[in-house]
Formats: structure tokens, sequence, C-alpha cells
């Protein structure tokens, strides 16, 4: 048995089997659904069921609370439709013009720019092409069938050689503690990828609308790789990006920040902290990255926001955005970065 779903406003339809999850279904088929973790813990899939009925497979409050379920939302990943359903995405990310792929990456360096935060360096396959859309991720391939997600922080270029992850140590973590204790120049790595629909669009009616960047921690990664797109583009868009960190170390890009706006004259950069010591000598702005943005930007009704960091600021910032400052809520973009510790709490 299978189940019909129409996206509106797209018109888009596809086909899902009984006991299969929405989102997956829609991938296969090319439909290019939002989405983020695929495991019920982020809500960067959610959708607003307008007809039929589904069933949720197991998914934290966070994503999806009981209310907004009682209200009509869903959360694609993990939907089982029982009927032939009609569900609402005001924004459907571009069809996959690019195929998911399994290859491997060498490690050419290893680069510690804080305490907590490593970027790697990955040389791609010469014979191997890869495709992603600026703001996507790849999944490095662990034992024992483990996978960790990680946003490319480089900008996709026709004989890509190589991409640039960031990851902050978490201690105990399966892999992060093999980045920051064994790991070597030269090793490989098994990637997966691209994934996520979190994108820079590419439409012609978003060309008036200035850009709003919002990143917490190493969610940077994607709005480096977004910035760097807009700068291969040759884009004259307004850009601000608002970077949120706990202590100025946090910041940890600040001379790639540097060349980002040398090549994009029009990029307004705000660091921001939310704790400062007497010896972090911090003169700049404190407290939540999004209330900076509401001070300085109260109508944001004109704009386009790409968000990417924690999900409690992804989720602080939708909320505000949208009722306090204007903003439609299609113009916001998200992925919410989500731990393994994370996902393990339902």
């Amino acid at each position: 048995m299978t189940f019909t779903v129409t996206v509106q406003p797209s018109g888009r339809t596809f086909e899902v089997a009984q006991d299969e999850a929405m989102l997956g279904a829609a991938i296969r088929q090319g439909i290019g659904l939002p989405y983020g973790c695929k495991d019920g813990a982020c809500g960067s899939c959610k959708a607003e069921l307008k007809q039929g009925r589904v069933i949720h497979g197991v998914h934290q409050a966070k994503a999806l609370s009981p209310e907004e379920e009682i209200a009509g939302r869903i959360l694609s990943c993990c939907a089982l439709p029982q009927t032939d359903c009609t569900i609402h995405v005001p924004q459907v990310a571009s069809v996959g013009q690019y195929p998911v792929m399994k290859l491997p990456a060498r490690v050419t360096r290893i680069e510690r720019v804080a305490v907590d935060v490593a970027v790697l360096t990955l040389q791609l396959p010469a014979h191997q092409s890869f495709r992603y859309h600026p703001g996507q991720y790849v999944d490095v391939l662990l034992r024992d069938g483990e996978r960790r997600s990680y946003s490319m922080a480089t900008a996709p270029k026709d004989g890509q050689a190589s991409i640039e992850l960031h990851v902050r140590h978490l201690p105990g973590g399966l892999f992060t503690d093999h980045v920051f204790g064994a790991m070597k120049d030269k090793d490989i790595l098994r990637l997966e990828g691209p994934f996520g629909g979190f994108q820079l669009r590419n439409e012609a009616e978003d060309a008036a609308r200035p850009i709003l960047l919002l990143a917490s921690g190493t969610g940077f990664a994607p709005i480096q790789a977004i910035l760097e797109a807009l700068i291969a583009a040759g884009s004259t868009r307004p850009v601000a990006l608002y970077w949120g960190g706990r202590r100025p170390a946090d910041l940890y890009a600040q001379a790639a920040i540097g060349r980002l706006q040398a090549a994009l004259p029009q990029l307004r950069y705000v660091p921001v902290i939310s704790e400062a010591l007497p010896e972090d000598g911090w003169s700049g702005r404190i407290g939540l990255v999004h209330q900076a943005v509401m001070a300085d930007l109260a109508d944001l009704s004109a704009y386009q926001v790409y968000a990417c960091g924690a999900p409690v600021m992804v989720e602080a910032a939708q909320r505000d955005f949208v009722a306090h400052c204007g903003l439609p809520v299609e113009q916001f973009l998200a992925d919410a970065f989500t731990t393994a510790a994370d996902r393990a709490t339902s």
C-alpha cells in the first residue's frame, strides 16, 4: 500500500510506502523538503498538515511539542502517513541536483583554532566529482554504523579538490575525542553526502532582499560557505553577519572574516558574546546574539535570514524575528546543530 503526499504551494507530489517516513520517500523521489538531523531532534523538517493523517515515530518534544502536533504541525522525518496527505511547506528546497555519494577523504591539515575547535581540511578523490549547495553537510561514517554530521565550511566550485569542516570538541565524543587525540595528517575518513535542506537560495525574487546571517559557535561553518558563494557570484545584496559565542575565544575565525569583508565590501559583521570577564578585555556587544539583531534591526520584513547553531538559539530567533520583527516565516532558513547526546534524549 502506498499513499500520495501533495506539497503546497508547489503542487509537487510523491508516493510514500506504508510504514515509511515522509522525508525519506521525498528525498528518494527528488522532492527537496527542508531537513536537518533526520532524527526527530532539530525540527528543521517541520511542516503543516493540511489534509490527511499521520502518526509520528520517536522524536523530541523540543522539535515538535504536543501542542504543535494538535495544531496540525508534523515532522516529515518521522511522520508516517496513514492516508493520502497534503502538507504546506512555504519554501521547498531545490530538487536534489547533486547525488548523495560515499567517498574517502584524506586529512591534509588539522588546525586548532581554539581550545575546543579544530578546522579539518580534507582532500577529495581526484576521480570523483563531489557537488553540494553552500550550507549543506556531510556525514563522517564511523565504526559500528555510527555517523557524525558536519557542514562544509567552503563554497562549492568546479574541480573541487578539498573541503573544510569545523569540529568542536565534546569530551567523550566518539569522533571528536579522536580528532583532538589520535587523528593525524594523511588519515582517511569515509564521508557520505551531501545532505540538508539548509542552503543558499538562488531565486530571482530574492535578489532585492538583504541577507541576515546568524550563527552561534561552529554554526559559523556553513555561514562561511554561504559568504564564499556570495563572493563567487559577485553578489551586491547587503549582508549582515551576527556571530555569537560564550566567550571571545569562541569566535575563532576573525582572520577569515576579515578576508571575507575585503572581498565582500557590503558585509557588516557584529560579534556578540554572552559572558564577558574582565580578563577578556572585551569592548564589543554582550548578550544573546539574536537579541543583538533585534536591537539593531527592528524591522526584518524585507530580509532573508540564514541561521545556524545551537537549537535554543535557532528556535528563539525564529520565534522572535517572526513575532516581533515582522520576518516572513518562509524567509527564515535554519540548521540547528544537534549532538549525538541531543539525539539520544527523546
